[in-house]
């Protein structure tokens, strides 16, 4: 059998945040939560007569995301009517650009490998369609919103590949604050285009599938209607399943669009795909063409934040996070700064404790055990908090000063891991500090030798047998016993001097 290979390219929507929409003055439909057809305007939903006016701020942030991902600007633009009908578009032609994008020839790394980005164009979203068991109801207030759509060329290689794509792009526009882009309130909407060829007989130039010899190249399909990544990674995958079936089988694939049926995990067909010349695209004439200066691309590129890949790797050489970590903390941009702002001020407590020396030399000694202390709280135990309670970092009630100073603590030995989960629960709750916590519910650290000596010689006297399996060789064994101290003190106890007394005294006769 002919060995087949997966062709993969996106085409990623995205609704931009701006206070209104595309070319009228109406508030922007991105979130607003408006009775249907009240956020309409005769422009928007296409009175005869009605002229648009073009949103500088939609162009910007498209222009914007250009730059965060290394595309050519244009320095002449244009607005084009792409001509089709349906129910959801007003004006019966949707105002979109065609062969003079804002932005093109870019690049996304996933991984080790570099995705192209054929263009990043700025176009205006259609209405919405609402089905009832009555029939289908048409809502406008959505019409208009601006909606930037990125291309990438053809060469995303799995299912898994394009799921990370769309996600790292996601994370780019959130860093950017032009998008929430959450695909589960329709603000990004991912479609795929997939074929099978055969291997060896195809190669992809400039970003085009082009046939070797007389290879005929299979078509391909368009997967709609996907509402989130992991749906994505399914629809592709079943996809790739159902056309080397076909193929396996003789059958003849056919251009079309294809939607995603996530109660049944499968596709189906929804029409045969149309191609450019099928939407007759000519110039907008209501809208004059863009002159893209240098002085606007030079003062939009000034205002570019660090992005997530670059946060990445400063994090892992700076701070010695390991990778696994980083990818969590940088996933979002005000748990990065949070976790930014933690440990510095962790490095400055820590610097001032007598002969530690200056936050660099603190670092050089002790740089793994300190990303360890921080990572593992932070995700281990805080993310935990905040996804439980449904809470964002922002609106957390412990300021990263405080959860410094709640690490110092723990950096320094002063307070158990156990002591530890219980202020931070209180933390939490109240946002009170790490000390107060302790001074209020007595939750110091016991470290008195000759009160811990007194009760661990109790413990010993009381569970015989378990003296004798830790003398027999059994490890378990000096771990039950060590929880037994922990439960007599309320586990306030010092486990590193446990540890030392009830060896001393395991080892030597109890008197």
């Amino acid at each position: 059998m002919s060995k087949y290979v997966p062709v993969i390219g996106m085409e990623i929507h995205v609704e931009l945040n701006t206070k209104s929409k595309m070319f009228c003055a109406c508030p922007n439909g991105y979130e607003l939560p408006l009775a249907p057809n009240t956020n309409i305007c005769p422009v928007c939903s296409a009175q005869p007569g009605a002229l648009p006016a073009i949103n500088q701020q939609a162009v910007d942030w498209t222009i914007l995301i250009g730059l965060a991902l290394d595309c050519q600007i244009a320095k002449q633009s244009k607005f084009d009517r792409k001509n089709y009908f349906y129910p959801d578009l007003p004006k019966g032609y949707q105002i979109s650009q065609y062969d003079q994008p804002l932005t093109f020839n870019g690049k996304l790394k996933i991984g080790r490998r570099e995705i192209d980005i054929i263009r990043i164009h700025l176009e205006e979203d259609t209405g919405k369609l609402i089905h009832t068991s009555t029939g289908t109801d048409i809502d406008l207030s959505r019409a208009g919103t601006p909606l930037v759509e990125l291309v990438s060329g053809p060469s995303i290689e799995s299912a898994k590949e394009a799921k990370e794509f769309c996600q790292t792009y996601q994370q780019i526009l959130r860093y950017l604050e032009v998008s929430e882009a959450d695909m589960e309130k329709g603000q990004m909407r991912c479609e795929a285009n997939i074929s099978l060829q055969q291997a060896g007989k195809f190669v992809i130039e400039n970003n085009e599938v082009k046939p070797l010899l007389d290879y005929e190249l299979n078509p391909k399909v368009e997967l709609k209607n996907i509402n989130s990544f992991r749906a994505l990674e399914r629809a592709i995958d079943f996809e790739i399943n159902r056309q080397t079936e076909a193929l396996a089988k003789g059958g003849k694939l056919i251009q079309e669009t294809r939607g995603w049926d996530d109660n049944k995990q499968c596709t189906f067909t929804q029409r045969i795909k149309e191609t450019a010349a099928d939407y007759r695209y000519f110039p907008e004439p209501d809208l004059p063409p863009l002159e893209i200066s240098e002085e606007l691309i030079a003062s939009l590129a000034a205002t570019l934040p660090e992005l997530p890949q670059a946060k990445k790797d400063r994090f892992i050489n700076q701070y010695q996070l390991n990778p696994e970590s980083v990818e969590i903390i940088v996933a979002d941009k005000n748990i990065a700064a949070y976790t930014e702002a933690v440990i510095s001020e962790l490095a400055s407590l820590l610097s001032a404790l007598p002969g530690i020396g200056s936050a660099e030399e603190l670092w050089a000694k002790d740089g793994q055990k300190i990303s360890k202390i921080v990572s593992n709280w932070l995700i281990n135990r805080l993310f935990k908090y905040l996804n439980e309670n449904k809470i964002a970092i922002n609106d957390l009630k412990i300021p990263a000063n405080r959860f410094a100073e709640f690490l110092s603590l723990v950096y320094q030995n002063q307070i158990n891991n156990l002591t530890a989960q219980k202020i931070l629960e209180e933390m939490f709750k109240g946002g009170q500090s790490a000390p107060a916590i302790m001074k209020k519910k007595n939750l110091g650290q016991m470290d008195d030798g000759e009160e811990l000596t007194k009760i661990i010689k109790r413990i010993i006297k009381d569970n015989p047998k378990v003296v004798a399996d830790f003398k027999s060789g059994k490890e378990a064994a000096l771990k039950f016993l060590i929880g037994q101290v922990m439960a007599a003190t309320g586990g306030q106890a010092n486990p590193k001097l446990i540890n030392e007394i009830l060896k001393e005294k395991l080892i030597y006769p109890v008197k």
